[in-house]
């Protein structure tokens, strides 16, 4: 199926998936009592955001940024390379639990809001 792509709709899913990721942070922050404050949801946002970066290059999402096909490439890139980033950049936690936590609650995110939108 052919997606009619605008710029605006590429913007959107951009935002989206940013928001997700985003959100993502800010309430594992919360529940492990770590704060909002922006310096420190940057700092764990940001190997998820580089994941998420290249998941939209590996899925050209800009082609059907929308789609849920793209949304199942985004989802596994953002938090297979957030996580080795994670752990070997930014030398943070990786335990087994916040692993399979941040693999499903971004799926849900990443994939659910296309799923929505479709």
């Amino acid at each position: 199926m052919s997606e009619s792509v605008s710029p605006k709709r590429v913007a959107l899913a951009a935002t989206l998936d940013v928001v997700a990721v985003v959100a993502f942070v800010v309430i594992g922050r919360r529940n492990h009592h770590e704060g909002e404050a922006v310096a420190g949801v940057v700092r764990v946002a940001t190997p998820f955001l580089i994941g998420l970066a290249v998941g939209w290059v590996v899925a050209r999402a800009w082609k059907a940024p929308t789609s849920t096909t793209t949304g199942m490439v985004i989802w596994p890139s953002t938090v297979v390379v957030g996580m080795l980033l994670r752990h070997f950049a930014f030398n943070d936690g990786t335990a087994l639990a916040f692993i399979i936590v941040a693999t499903i609650f971004t799926g849900l995110l990443l994939v659910g809001w296309r799923a929505l939108y479709r």
